[in-house]
């Protein structure tokens, strides 16, 4: 009996040492990057926050130019930063990479650049009237000329009778 109440503790202390040593590890090394939103159009605010970044750091990509990342006041070991996405960012999923600290964590396809739409003229490439607009509008007047005539033609033939 003494030698299994002897295992059982030994073996909780084993567990207990094991479950909290990952946590006493992610303290020190930067962990969980978050980008949100994690779907962005260009020229858009994205916030990065980043999990054991004790004394803050930096945060890069492809998308973005290198921003700074400052400890938040009151989160243990919990750093934040606002990148602006680039005018120039094509659409596609992009890597974050953070170094806190010294120590380097990339997170692959942490946030997602959506493309916008080609705006413009419609698909114009003059302005005014096309001569296929000025074709319409003059056949559209000669048909309405054309048809009012017959109409007070009718009127009139109308009252002689």
């Amino acid at each position: 009996m003494r030698n299994t109440r002897a295992l059982a503790v030994a073996g909780a202390a084993v567990a207990a040492l094991g479950l909290s040593a990952p946590a006493a590890v992610a303290g020190d090394t930067p962990s969980n990057i978050v980008a949100l939103p994690s779907v962005i159009a260009r020229g858009g605010q994205l916030t990065i926050t980043v999990d054991g970044c004790r004394h803050g750091g930096t945060a890069t990509s492809n998308a973005f130019s290198p921003t700074k990342l400052s400890p938040i006041h009151g989160a243990r070991h919990t750093a934040r930063g606002t990148a602006t996405i680039n005018n120039n960012a094509r659409p596609g999923p992009y890597d974050i990479t953070v170094v806190c600290d010294g120590k380097r964590m990339t997170k692959p396809h942490a946030f997602t650049v959506i493309g916008g739409v080609r705006g413009g003229i419609g698909g114009s490439s003059t302005t005014g009237a096309t001569p296929t607009d000025m074709a319409i509008g003059g056949g559209l007047v000669a048909a309405a000329l054309v048809g009012g005539g017959v109409f007070w033609m009718r009127r009139r033939a109308e009252r002689h009778v």
